[in-house]
C-alpha cells in the first residue's frame, strides 16, 4: 500500500507538470500512460485482496461465542445423558462433570439445576382472626376489671349499699424465637439463589413455629396458646367418637350473645371434614358452603377457620373451639431479623446466617372462647 501511494503521488505530479507545459514531449506522455496502467493494476490487485479478507471474515469460527438461542455444550451433553445414560461419549461426560462425588455423579447444567423443589409448609392462620398490635416494650400490661357494680332499687331515704369493683392486670411478655444456618461459601458463589432459599426457609419456619405457639404455647419461653388457657370453659360433646351436632348448638349458645355474634369456629381439616357431614333434625347440613366470592363457609351461620394445629377427634380431646378471636392479642416487638455473618466461620469456608424474631401472644378474655370436649362427662 505504501508503494502504491507513492506511485499515485508521482502520477499526480506528472499530470500537474503536463498541465503546466504548453507543448509536452512524447516522453512525458509515455510516462503518464505507463503510470496509469500501473495504478490500474495495483487497484485490481488490492480489490482482490480485499475480497479474500472479507470472505475469510465471514467464515464460521469454531471458537466464536454461541448465541443465546444456541444450546450450551453442557446442555447438549445433559440431553444426551438423559437419552442414553452412561453410554454417552467421554467428551460429554467431561462437559457434565464439575465436582463429581466419589460415586462418579454428574451435575446437571445450571439451566436445569437452578430450580429447587420445596416441601409444602402449612401453619394455622391465627393472625387473620386475632388482634395484632405492635409494641416497643418487652411486655405490655392490660388492666382488667373483674366484677360489675352491685346496684339495687331503693326507697327515697333508704340507705344505699356500696359496690366493690376488683381490678387486676394481664401482662403479655414478648418472647424471642431464634436460630442460625451455616452455608458453604462455595455454594453461595456457585448458586447465588441459595441465600434466597435460606431466607425463604427461615420465614416459613418462623411462621409455622409461632402459629403453633399461638395455639399450644405454654407461656414460659413461648407465647401463651389459647388451647392452654385454663380459664376457657368447655361443652361436653356427649360422645368420644364423633361430633354431635346438638353439642355444637349448645356450645355456641352457651356464650353471651355479644361474644357469640362475633365468634368464628376453629378446627383442623380432619375435623372439618367430619363436621361437613353433620345434619340437623330436618336433615339439613350444619355446614353451609358459600357461593359468593370472598365470603367464608359457615357453621350455624358463623365463619369457619381451618387451623392445622388443632387436635383430631379423639377421646377427651378438644378438637373444636368457638370464640371471638379479637380477645387473643398478638404483640409484634421485632419482625423477622436476618443477619448475614461472612466472617466468623470464614476459616471453615462457611457463612453464618442468623435469624431472630420477638413476638408475644395471649388470651385477654377467656369468656370470649369455648371449647368442645370429646367425652360423655
Amino acid at each position: 500500500m505504501r508503494h502504491l501511494t507513492k506511485t499515485m503521488q508521482l502520477g499526480s505530479t506528472l499530470l500537474t507538470l503536463k498541465g503546466e507545459e504548453d507543448d509536452p514531449n512524447d516522453m512525458v506522455t509515455k510516462a503518464i500512460g505507463d503510470l496509469t496502467k500501473l495504478v490500474e493494476t495495483k487497484m485490481t490487485e488490492l480489490g482482490g485482496r480485499m475480497d479474500k479478507v472479507e470472505a475469510k471474515t465471514n467464515r464460521p469460527d469454531p471458537g466464536k461465542q454461541k448465541t443465546e438461542d444456541e444450546p450450551s455444550v453442557e446442555r447438549k451433553a445433559f440431553a444426551a445423558y438423559l437419552s442414553r445414560g452412561d453410554a454417552i461419549s467421554e467428551e460429554d461426560k467431561k462437559a457434565l462433570t464439575v465436582a463429581s462425588n466419589p460415586d462418579g455423579g454428574y451435575l446437571a447444567p445450571p439451566e436445569l439445576s437452578s430450580e429447587i423443589i420445596r416441601d409444602l409448609v402449612e401453619f394455622s392462620p391465627i393472625r387473620s382472626v386475632a388482634s395484632v398490635r405492635g409494641t416497643t416494650a418487652p411486655s405490655t400490661i392490660y388492666p382488667t376489671r373483674g366484677d360489675l357494680t352491685n346496684a339495687k332499687w331503693v326507697g327515697e331515704t333508704e340507705e344505699r349499699e356500696e359496690s366493690a369493683i376488683t381490678f387486676g392486670q394481664k401482662e403479655l411478655a414478648v418472647k424471642e424465637l431464634a436460630t442460625f444456618v451455616d452455608i458453604s461459601n462455595r455454594l453461595l458463589s456457585d448458586a447465588p439463589q441459595a441465600e434466597a432459599e435460606v431466607r425463604s426457609a427461615l420465614a416459613e419456619d418462623f411462621g409455622k413455629t409461632e402459629a403453633t405457639a399461638f395455639v399450644w404455647g405454654e407461656g414460659v419461653k413461648e407465647p401463651e396458646g389459647f388451647m392452654r388457657h385454663a380459664g376457657i370453659a368447655h361443652t361436653v360433646n356427649g360422645s368420644a367418637g364423633g361430633v354431635d351436632p346438638d353439642a355444637l348448638i349448645s356450645l355456641m349458645y352457651a356464650m353471651p350473645a355479644s361474644y357469640r355474634n362475633a365468634g368464628v369456629w376453629a378446627m383442623n381439616g380432619t375435623t372439618l371434614a367430619a363436621v361437613m357431614k353433620l345434619k340437623d333434625g330436618q336433615a339439613n347440613y350444619l355446614w353451609q358452603r358459600s357461593y359468593q366470592a370472598g365470603q367464608p363457609a359457615t357453621i350455624l351461620g358463623r365463619p369457619v377457620v381451618e387451623m392445622i394445629d388443632m387436635p383430631d377427634i379423639a377421646a377427651d380431646a378438644f378438637p373444636i373451639i368457638y370464640g371471638d378471636f379479637s380477645a387473643y392479642r398478638i404483640l409484634d416487638r421485632l419482625g423477622l431479623d436476618i443477619l448475614v455473618d461472612p466472617y466468623t466461620r470464614r476459616t471453615n469456608g462457611l457463612t453464618r446466617i442468623h435469624a431472630n424474631r420477638r413476638v408475644g401472644g395471649g388470651v385477654l378474655q377467656a369468656a370470649r372462647f369455648r371449647k368442645l370436649k370429646m367425652s360423655t362427662s
